[in-house]
């Protein structure tokens, strides 16, 4: 049976950007529809370990945490939006904490209770809120009692936009939306929801890589979706490699915390010795890319599968205090770290670009908006620094709402949408095309368009997209949509985007590192990648 229903607005995505602003829209009234593609807790955010940025100790100031952004940005970052960003951190940090979110706290010499401030790679400074080592757990099951309990705020786990509802503006050639087609995994039926503004929340695109610390929903949908639907897309080549994700058949990419570092811990080969010094003077508390980098280095190099990250020379209850669920989880794997040292290896992890928008997070698309790492704000630049993505969410969260409590009176009620057509369409018979095509393509997005990467990588990526995309296509047009074929035809065009962006930079800068081009081209002012479709 066909099935419609209208809200005022529509949040696709659950983390910590989607859940923050329907939160902050529900409490004015509007009526609020999110989305998750798997279950609530399946975001990126819920998997987040480090914390938030913010500036909190008396010895630090909202200048050097902007001037902190701006060097790991290499030369990207747009200034107004990182000084818009840093200076709600406090505010943000707040407003959590009025959500029920409960952040590691310790004595000062005064014996006043106050923020524990974690240091992290690229930062300058103590200043990274935190909840123990599960600062997004914390967050996530706070948000989500939060938004169950809301009158105003209705939750859908295991729906999968299949594409959105535009239409012409009818004044300036442009496009607004209307909604989006929704398919329920569990009933396997599409929706048509409609609503005056849709939102995209759903994250990055870092499942395109074989190895990634992400949770399997990050197949850049809201990326795909906005791309298809006409939105600018920028900086897609600038996709950040965490250095230290755990090396064992077993862990399926479970992160482990650059806090580990930022306390001390040490990067080491299988002899004990250190490396970081070679490559630099920052040592482990260099920012991400640099550290991927020399550990990509060193493993090609030797031969190895993998480095180690050592803490054990760290007092055993600190180190059970600090990290309980780092230490735990390896326990489970027969790993020690009060004792013995981590074998790590980089994985994809978030991605710096995405679609453009502006500082409301206004996409080219009327009524569209699109918040936290699926958009491309001008806040990363080229390499993102750590702990500044949840404050992103939070950030643009409130900005988006901001803009969409401005709008929305004037908003037009969503006129009728056709029910979704799957009158010429058969479920499939041949699912392993679609599982074979997704273990192809990340494998070669590895292999050619990883940490280091060359223009002949590049083409032959590219290559093998072309024919990916022409298979996906025939696929989708004859059988019925399937959560997995959508995944795989969203991440197919985020692949593409990822290697055009990459073939444009004549240079390497940032995240994006190649050896035909290994210079920073400092003879003109550096520009950011923007892709039109």
């Amino acid at each position: 049976m066909p099935y419609s229903k209208n809200y005022d607005v529509l949040i696709i995505g659950s983390g910590g950007a989607g859940l923050s602003l329907a939160l902050k829209l529900a409490d004015h009234s509007i009526n609020v529809a999110v989305l998750s593609k798997f279950a609530l807790t399946s975001s990126s955010t819920y998997y987040a370990q480090g914390g938030i940025s913010a500036v909190f100790d008396a010895e630090d100031s909202i200048e050097s945490h902007i001037e902190d952004t701006l060097d790991a940005g290499a030369g990207l970052c747009n200034p107004d939006i990182v000084r818009l960003t840093v200076t709600h951190g406090k505010s943000s940090i707040d407003w959590l904490r009025e959500q029920g979110v409960v952040f590691t706290e310790e004595q000062n010499q005064a014996g006043e209770i106050q923020l524990h401030l974690n240091r992290e790679g690229g930062h300058s400074h103590r200043r990274v809120v935190h909840s123990a080592d599960a600062t997004g757990k914390a967050i996530s099951l706070s948000l989500i009692e939060r938004a169950q309990a809301h009158a105003n705020i209705e939750l859908f786990e295991h729906h999968s936009v299949v594409e959105l509802i535009t239409a012409p503006t009818g004044d300036d050639n442009g496009k607004q939306v209307l909604g989006a087609y929704v398919l329920d995994t569990k009933k396997s039926r599409v929706k048509t929801i409609t609503a005056r503004v849709v939102v995209l929340a759903t994250g990055g695109a870092n499942m395109a890589y074989i190895y990634s610390t992400n949770p399997h929903s990050s197949t850049g949908d809201g990326i795909a979706l906005a791309w298809r639907a006409g939105c600018r897309v920028s900086n897609m080549e600038f996709m950040q490699f965490h250095p230290t994700c755990l090396f064992h058949p077993e862990a399926r990419s479970f992160l482990i915390s650059e806090a580990l570092r930022g306390e001390g811990g040490k990067l080491v080969l299988a002899d004990g010795s250190s490396f970081m010094q070679n490559f630099d003077p920052r040592g482990e508390l260099a920012p991400r890319d640099i550290v991927a980098r020399a550990i990509d280095h060193e493993m090609k190099k030797r031969g190895i599968d993998c480095v180690y990250l050592d803490i054990s020379h760290k007092p055993a209850d600190f180190i059970r205090e600090h990290f309980p669920t780092i230490y735990q989880q390896c326990l489970d794997f027969g790993i020690d770290i009060t004792k013995q040292p981590i074998p790590v290896v980089p994985a994809a992890h978030y991605t710096c670009g995405g679609v453009l928008t502006d500082s409301y997070a206004r996409t080219d698309i009327k009524n569209l908006y699109a918040v936290g790492e699926v958009a491309c704000t001008g806040l990363h630049g080229a390499n993102r620094m750590a702990s500044n993505s949840l404050l992103e969410c939070l950030v643009f969260a409130d900005r988006a709402c901001e803009d969409i409590l401005l709008k929305l009176p004037n908003i037009l009620p969503t006129p009728k949408i056709p029910d979704w057509d799957e009158s010429k369409v058969s479920d499939s018979d041949e699912e392993v095309v679609v599982s074979h095509n997704w273990d192809e393509l990340r494998h070669f997005m590895w292999d050619y368009v990883g940490i280091v990467r060359t223009d002949k990588r590049l083409s032959r990526a590219m290559n093998r997209v072309e024919l990916l995309k022409k298979e996906i296509a025939e696929y989708y047009g004859n059988f019925r949509v399937t959560s997995d074929l959508l995944e795989l035809r969203n991440l197919v065009i985020v692949a593409e985007l990822i290697i055009r962006c990459a073939q444009q930079r004549k240079e390497s800068r940032g995240l994006h590192y190649t050896l035909d081009y290994p210079e920073t081209d400092n003879s003109k002012p550096p520009q950011n990648t923007v892709l039109k479709p």
